[in-house]
């Protein structure tokens, strides 16, 4: 029997010698659960971003701030009610951050009526209203306009607990006011979001006031609380009475808007008086119709909806209102229908970019928990559904209101209507949102949910005329590549190859800039995941025409893909297919800059390139091969790999084993001690080196094996087995050279556990062991725990005679 390598299963042996392990109910880096009794407080009652991961026990943890607004009454509330009430206020704390960071203004803001109203400090001309020059612009920081409103919201907090209500309205109709002014459009989010959190804080303390009364008696003794679902027959009469003055001194304020918003904020003190809530928000949302702003209108209504989240109802009719007047109130922004009167004449786009976000505040509590039939009727209510089955086929939807329903919709509804929402982006007017966003948009949705899409050769029909009728290339690849999941999970392959023809028609007409490039990354991307064999890419329409086009650092991630599929598995033998491959590693070679980037950066390229060569196989053609080597010499010549494999390959896998052992000959200063641990070394890589698949490999399947490098050939591990053979020889040896009986002992040890690990049971190695294990007896007591140890092992592996 012949020297031969004891094969390794490296997985196998990682699973026997793994640990034993038990299921755990808890992940030992969760976070443990609150205590019912904890009270946790961290940002210092300041709201926070509102997001569902935040609770580690699946429920929504509430600081003490959060229950501060007393018109959320713990004590017989129902808990459905009063998280509905939290959530919602979390949700419009985050609405408001992420507005203000959508919409940043500059650090220094011209302001006119602002300014005079933050800037002056006479109080008793701030009384009269007219007698603020709006002529008179004032120059304020960002900065001093935050500080100066969170002072006026002091000054408001401390006149209310000085028994001033007096000052407290007169200062909260000054900063209603400031709403009216939207000559500076961009601050506009800015300064809603901190003249309502004023407004807020007045309806707070009025409903805390009023409450207070119903539940005291005239001398002020305390009665009982208020249930959350009272009504207002369990009102007394004092309390009725100092609501309604309250609300007679709103209706004093002259201008319509300041007069609405002062209003919204007490909206829920309207329980005191009568229970018909949904008339008032009626009257509430006729009276918005009134302010021929666009900008103020739109956000005095995102105010409306949310304020009426405080109500103890489930109306949804003032909704539908807001958006249908909200949608005529904007026909006069779009392009095709003229120039905007007065101070935004010109910035129609802008306008509608500041207005989006109230559309997509509204919109989502219109659509929020509808069942399939309640959003068809919720549809026809805005006007573009006609009945159950027919689309309104007009003009009057607007996209802007087409792409945030899209957001609302439920991902089944969208899948099972895909076709008759194409008809409706494509019948919408388009003035205020391009229609190709809302096509983006419906695509992506989609691909969410690929197999529930109903009709799907419709809809990528349709898909195929809309596309038609764009020339321009980014818009194509947009809409494109939000569909290619649907087109490739259902094998249309007719309809893949009419896109990627017109891709490349348009390519061929247009310059391709970045963000092409960027599209054109992610359409090639998911083409490689979805087909398995690099030939079917290869073959599909104008493939490798668009490649060739495509160029930078997409072009390159691109053909790094491509190549390393195409190196993923067996040889590649097609003489095509080896010559685009070729042209892709030239494509990534020459990207590659090996004077003045670092040799780090250039491996992992280089290491797929080398990959290729390596894998490539003419057969029975040598001659071909040979021509081919040559070919990548001088192509690569920057790569090592590439030049050893050509140049050397006749020295063999050996040969840098051998230059190591003519050297350890060669240098008599080396001790036999080192000079074992040296030869043990090299019996060890041998052995590594001749399994089929590599230590490494096992884990990362991106290391080749032996199967790949070694090209099949039997010579390969002839050379490994030659080399170890004169190994063995060198080990017996070397372990005799060394004086010390307690070392050699040791060595001869050492050696033995070697062999035993890296060879099969033959001739060659029972006789190494045999005369190995000799001098070890020799050298050692025979209660040696090393001697012990070692016997056994060879025992084991049947390697003592």
């Amino acid at each position: 029997m012949g020297l031969g390598f004891r094969q390794r299963d490296y997985k196998a042996e990682k699973q026997a010698h793994l640990l034993l392990r038990t299921h755990a109910d808890i992940h030992p880096l969760s976070a443990p659960s609150p205590s019912p009794l904890q009270v946790d407080e961290p940002n210092g009652g300041k709201d926070d971003f509102f997001h569902p991961l935040m609770s580690t026990d699946g429920t929504t943890e509430v600081s003490v701030n959060d229950m501060q607004h007393e018109d959320i009454n713990s004590a017989g509330a129902p808990p459905g009610y009063i998280a509905t009430q939290l959530i919602a206020r979390k949700e419009w704390s985050s609405f408001k951050k992420i507005l203000m960071l959508r919409f940043p203004v500059s650090k220094t803001t011209p302001i006119s009526m602002v300014a005079s109203v933050l800037v002056k400090g006479n109080k008793g001309e701030l009384d009269d209203h007219k007698k603020i020059n709006e002529e008179d612009v004032k120059v304020i920081s960002q900065q001093e306009c935050l500080s100066k409103l969170q002072k006026l919201k002091d000054e408001i907090n401390q006149a209310w607990c000085a028994d001033d209500r007096v000052t407290s309205l007169r200062l909260s109709i000054k900063v209603a006011r400031l709403l009216m002014d939207t000559s500076i459009i961009q601050f506009y989010p800015t300064l809603f979001v901190l003249a309502t959190d004023i407004m807020d804080m007045l309806g707070d303390l009025v409903w805390s006031r009023i409450k207070q009364k119903a539940e005291s008696t005239e001398e002020g003794g305390f009665i009982c609380s208020l249930p959350d679902d009272f009504n207002a027959d369990d009102i007394c009469f004092d309390a009725k009475e100092n609501c309604n003055n309250w609300f007679s001194k709103i209706g004093s304020v002259h201008e319509l808007l300041p007069r609405i918003y002062l209003e919204l904020a007490m909206l829920p003190c309207w329980r005191f008086l009568h229970n018909r809530l949904g008339d008032t928000l009626e009257r509430l949302v006729l009276m918005t119709r009134g302010i021929a702003d666009p900008l103020a209108s739109a956000y005095c209504r995102l105010y409306l909806v949310q304020c009426a989240r405080r109500l103890p109802i489930h109306e949804r009719g003032f909704l539908i209102t807001c958006i249908n007047d909200l949608k005529v109130l904007l026909m006069r922004l779009t392009p095709a229908r003229g120039t905007v009167d007065g101070i935004h004449s010109g910035n129609s786009k802008l306008l509608l970019t500041l207005i989006e976000p109230t559309i997509e505040y509204i919109m989502r509590g219109l659509f929020k928990d509808l069942t399939q039939t309640e959003i068809r009727d919720m549809l026809v209510a805005l006007g573009m559904w006609r009945d159950s089955s027919i689309l309104c086929a007009n003009h009057s939807c607007i996209s802007i209101f087409i792409h945030n329903i899209l957001k609302e919709l439920p991902i089944g509804f969208t899948c099972f209507n895909a076709v008759e929402i194409l008809h409706l982006i494509e019948s919408s007017d388009g003035s205020s949102l391009d229609q190709c966003l809302n096509f983006k948009l419906l695509g992506h949705r989609l691909c969410e949910r690929v197999p529930e899409v109903s009709r799907v050769h419709l809809v990528v029909d349709k898909l195929i005329q809309v596309l038609s009728r764009y020339e321009n290339l980014d818009v194509y690849l947009m809409i494109s590549d939000a569909y290619l999941d649907i087109i490739l999970e259902n094998q249309l392959d007719t309809f893949l190859n009419v896109t990627l023809d017109g891709i490349f028609k348009r390519m061929q007409k247009e310059k391709i800039g970045e963000n092409e490039l960027v599209i054109l990354q992610s359409i090639f991307m998911k083409l490689l995941t979805h087909f398995s064999n690099i030939e079917n890419i290869l073959a599909l329409n104008h493939f490798v025409d668009i490649l060739d086009m495509m160029h930078g650092s997409s072009g390159n991630s691109i053909s790094m893909h491509i190549l390393s599929m195409a190196t993923r598995n067996s040889d590649i033998q097609d003489p095509t297919v080896i010559e685009i491959l070729f042209k892709v590693a030239q494509a990534i070679y020459d990207g590659l800059d090996f004077s003045n980037v670092r040799k780090d950066d250039n491996q992992y390229p280089a290491r797929v390139i080398s990959r290729f060569v390596y894998m490539v196989d003419y057969g029975t053609k040598v001659e071909s091969h040979l021509r081919f080597l040559a070919q990548c010499r001088g192509a690569f010549a920057s790569i090592s790999e590439l030049q050893f494999f050509t140049e050397g390959d006749h020295e063999g896998v050996a040969c840098i084993p051998k230059r190591v052992l003519s050297f350890l000959d060669s240098q008599p200063w080396i001790l036999p001690q080192m000079k074992i641990k040296v030869l043990s070394a090299i019996v060890f890589l041998s052995a590594a080196l001749s399994q089929n698949q590599l230590l490494y490999h096992s884990v990362n399947t991106q290391v080749m094996g032996n199967c790949q490098l070694s090209l099949g050939a039997q010579s390969y591990h002839q050379e490994l087995l030659s080399l170890s053979g004169v190994v063995l020889e060198h080990i017996v040896n070397t372990v005799m050279q060394e004086s010390s009986m307690a070392v050699r002992g040791k060595m001869a040890l050492e050696a033995c556990n070697c062999l035993a690990s890296s060879f099969t049971v033959s001739d060659e190695t029972l006789e190494a062991c045999s005369k190995l294990v000799e001098i070890a007896k020799s050298c050692l007591s025979t209660k040696d725990k090393f001697l012990l140890s070692t016997l056994k092992f060879l025992e084991t592996h049947q390697f003592l005679v």
